[in-house]
């Protein structure tokens, strides 16, 4: 099989060959099941892969990810020119032009370099609907700084119109931009645009720091309680443990369950399960793993299940003051 006649698919499949099993599995636990069977299916097939075909599909990995790397920092137009100097004209096209689905240019792109506070001043007397759409597009941790300056009932109003936006057209995108600048800083593309959710404002809520957020929790635990439950549920993830230190794991652990951790770490990753490890006697370790080897295959909705009662227990524990989580926005502290 010659490189230009692989699919993506395929492509895929012999970039994670070529990465290794440990970079694979890390790229493959990013993957939605969906996702992981399609891919397992090429892999499958794929019994050797010679270097003629490993060579060029690295090479346009690495520089699809310069490319982004680049529109990150400062737009298309900055990559073009990057790109040309480090491939040439012609490789430069053809990365953008592969890259074309996914860098139409991003609606509030003149505001992501602006400074918080002066973005703030500049927005505060919007509409709250307003304010919402233009957080969505802002880095996260630009939105946080944004959404803790904002009055506590601003800031409430804000968080219910980001968790129930949708979809937002093309044509009021641009009539807010250019309300705000009086100049179109980007071309939208005419499809609709998925923005908010409450995916998004669970990444903002994840950076803003812990009294903003337990004031906006607290105002909709009033207002809309479902909405709150269902905040609190993503805020805090399973794989998140990772981020706690020794001594707050080490709190956790002595909370769970044994049968719950063996099936919440079911699917974690080994970085994960080394963190829960380290904190845990050699005795209680050689236990929780027979645990988890005697339990054989099991149901993913039940390890699932398993790792949310994990992760309100450490909601919990928090929420007591017992353990700390540190949250971006938050001062370090020692």
């Amino acid at each position: 099989m010659d490189y230009q006649d692989l699919t993506g698919r395929q492509k895929i499949a012999v970039l994670l060959i070529g990465l290794g099993e440990e970079a694979a599995s890390l790229i493959l636990n990013k993957l939605s099941q969906e996702e992981v069977e399609d891919i397992t299916v090429e892999l499958a097939s794929m019994r050797a892969v010679p270097p003629e075909l490993q060579e060029p599909v690295l090479d346009e990995f690495y520089s699809m990810l310069l490319a982004q790397s680049y529109i990150s920092q400062g737009g298309v137009g900055y990559a073009k020119t990057i790109l040309d100097k480090a491939l040439g004209e012609e490789r430069a096209n053809e990365v953008l032009g592969k890259l074309s689905s996914i860098i139409r240019s991003t609606p509030f792109d003149f505001l992501k370099k602006t400074d918080p506070v002066q973005l703030l001043s500049s927005i505060q007397s919007e509409h709250p609907q307003t304010i919402a759409l233009i957080l969505v597009y802002l880095p996260p941790e630009t939105a946080a700084q944004v959404m803790a300056g904002l009055p506590p009932e601003i800031q409430i109003d804000v968080t219910k119109r980001i968790a129930m936006m949708d979809r937002t057209s093309p044509e009021m995108v641009r009539e807010v931009e250019r309300v705000i600048e009086q100049k179109l800083s980007t071309v939208l593309s005419t499809e609709f645009s998925q923005v908010g959710g409450v995916e998004s404002l669970v990444d903002l809520l994840n950076l803003v720091d812990r009294a903003t957020e337990k004031s906006i929790l607290e105002n909709l635990d009033e207002t809309d309680p479902e909405l709150a439950e269902e905040i609190r549920k993503k805020m805090f993830v399973f794989e998140d443990i990772k981020m706690l230190d020794d001594r707050s794991i080490q709190q956790v652990l002595r909370e769970v369950e044994t049968k719950d951790l063996a099936l919440a770490l079911k699917s974690a990753t080994d970085e994960v399960q080394e963190r829960i490890y380290k904190n845990m006697s050699q005795r209680a370790s050689a236990t929780l793993q027979e645990e988890m080897d005697y339990m054989g295959p099991v149901r993913l909705r039940d390890v699932e299940d398993a790792q949310q009662r994990v992760v309100n227990i450490i909601r919990s524990l928090e929420e007591r003051g017992q353990i700390i989580v540190v949250r971006g926005g938050e001062d370090q502290f020692i």
